[in-house]
């Protein structure tokens, strides 16, 4: 894992905080296994939140082409991994985007790095669908932008209901996705597809 997502005074810090969970729980963090679990936690909370250093924006504006293209782009099954904000638990899933150029497009790798950068923050699912769909709309201005998220959460499947086999949607249009109900079909349908 690269050094660039790790800060050695955050590291410090937040080692000596699960140094003091881990004897809050009942456990020996002097033991063997846990001697360098607090350094891992602390490296390991810092990745899963490494978005926070990222602006969304300007990836997209890295590698954005001026087209006439102005059929449905969808970018499909993209893997999405975030932390609940509310218990610091992951969840997971794929995330669906498409839009609609209006003049200009975007490298397709681009739009999973947006995702990236929103998810590896502490997160609710409803928000994230929202930040990605606003991000792609207002930095290229295409005709409507479609995201929808299917996620399953560990806050739920590990602990409180425990419903292991329970998956969250979440979805956010603009534009003709939000206007043209053949649109967002034709979206819908492409997305729920199987043609590779």
């Amino acid at each position: 894992m690269s050094d660039k997502y790790y800060k050695d005074e955050i590291t410090s810090k937040i080692s000596t905080v699960y140094t003091d969970i881990l004897s809050d729980l009942g456990e020996n963090p002097d033991r063997e296994g846990l001697l360098k679990t607090p350094e891992r936690v602390a490296k390991a909370l810092q990745f899963l939140t490494h978005g926070y250093d990222i602006q969304p924006e300007e990836i997209l504006k890295s590698a954005l082409f001026q087209e006439e293209y102005s059929e449905m782009v969808i970018v499909k099954d993209i893997e999405v991994y975030s932390m609940c904000e509310h218990h610091m638990l992951p969840f997971f899933g794929k995330a669906h985007i498409a839009y609609i150029p209006d003049g200009t497009i975007v490298g397709l790798s681009k739009i999973p790095r947006v995702v990236d950068a929103y998810s590896r923050r502490l997160q609710v699912q409803e928000r994230l669908t929202i930040e990605i769909r606003d991000c792609i709309q207002e930095t290229l201005k295409p005709k409507g932008v479609a995201v929808v998220l299917e996620c399953s959460h560990m806050c739920m499947q590990m602990r409180g209901v425990q419903k292991q086999n329970s998956v969250t949607t979440s979805s956010a249009f603009t534009g003709l996705f939000l206007t043209n109900d053949a649109t967002r079909k034709e979206f819908i349908n492409l997305v729920n597809a199987k043609l590779h």
